[in-house]
């Protein structure tokens, strides 16, 4: 390549944010650094800047891009479709093959996801995850039932993660349930 010519990479910015999950899934968000992720991604320096001017930009692709799973996973839920489904029993297994298909990825995205406690810029990443989730569930039920079973299942989630513990599908199903119906 001749020196000053810039080469065509259509998947630079990509291949930026896949780095930096990879930086934050190894080494948490403190160690994320647009040196960091430069060389996970193996491109110069320069091009993490480029394309994300703060690291809080660079977050906020990989949040984003983070969040896409579970979300995806309820809206495409054939069962959660169906009137007639258990909506609890739908919402509990489909946490559980979350938890159950990547944990290290779950701990990623929660990890991510609880960054905007402290980095304001990702709130609005975080609240769109809350939001799609909850427009997902809002045409089995009404919208503040909905954000209630989003909260629900974070709560599982997170204790799930926090404590090592097995996750029991059973006792998730039984508090979605009471979400649905309380008594």
């Amino acid at each position: 390549m001749t020196p000053g010519v810039r080469r065509y990479d259509p998947d630079r910015r990509q291949r930026i944010i896949d780095a930096a999950l990879r930086v934050v899934g190894e080494r948490g968000i403190a160690g994320l650094t647009h040196r960091s992720v430069a060389a996970e991604a193996d491109v110069p320096l320069g091009s993490t800047t480029y394309h994300f001017k703060t690291l809080d930009d660079l977050l906020v692709a990989a949040l984003r891009q983070a969040n896409e799973g579970f979300a995806q996973a309820v809206a495409r839920s054939a069962a959660l479709a169906d009137p007639d489904a258990d909506l609890a029993a739908v919402l509990a297994r489909l946490l559980g093959e979350l938890l159950a298909a990547d944990r290290g990825r779950v701990e990623l995205e929660y990890e991510l996801y609880l960054a905007a406690l402290r980095r304001p810029a990702l709130r609005p990443v975080a609240a769109q995850w809350c939001e799609a989730v909850s427009a997902a569930l809002t045409p089995r039920t009404d919208p503040m039932t909905a954000r209630a079973l989003v909260a629900a299942m974070d709560g599982i989630g997170l204790q799930v993660l926090l404590t090592d513990a097995a996750y029991d599908e059973e006792y998730a199903r039984e508090v979605l349930k009471r979400v649905l119906q309380p008594s």
